[in-house]
């Protein structure tokens, strides 16, 4: 079996990129390891036992989009607009 094919890989990989968010929050690395982590549990399950390379980086790639808008719904700030102020409070 190839090194890439093996499911604790993909959830090595999962905690290091959610660790390394942690350093730099900005949800971009977290969308990677919700992606890593899922392509992890599909191989760790079988469901994607047989796929090639390019078939499970296309699916990590589609996972962590998915994951990553995901978050930005989740956790994105009301309104369209930023906050902005007609008054300065030092007058």
């Amino acid at each position: 079996m190839m090194l890439w094919a093996t499911w604790w890989i993909w959830i090595v990989a999962a905690i290091v990129l959610g660790i390394l968010e942690m350093l730099a929050p900005a949800f971009v690395l977290l969308g990677f390891a919700i992606g890593a982590g899922l392509v992890g549990a599909g191989l760790g399950l079988g469901v994607l036992t047989g796929f090639g390379l390019p078939a499970l980086m296309a699916i990590f790639a589609i996972a962590s989009l998915a994951g990553w808008i995901a978050l930005r719904l989740m956790f994105r700030i009301k309104g369209d607009k930023p906050k902005t102020f007609d008054y300065d409070i030092n007058d």
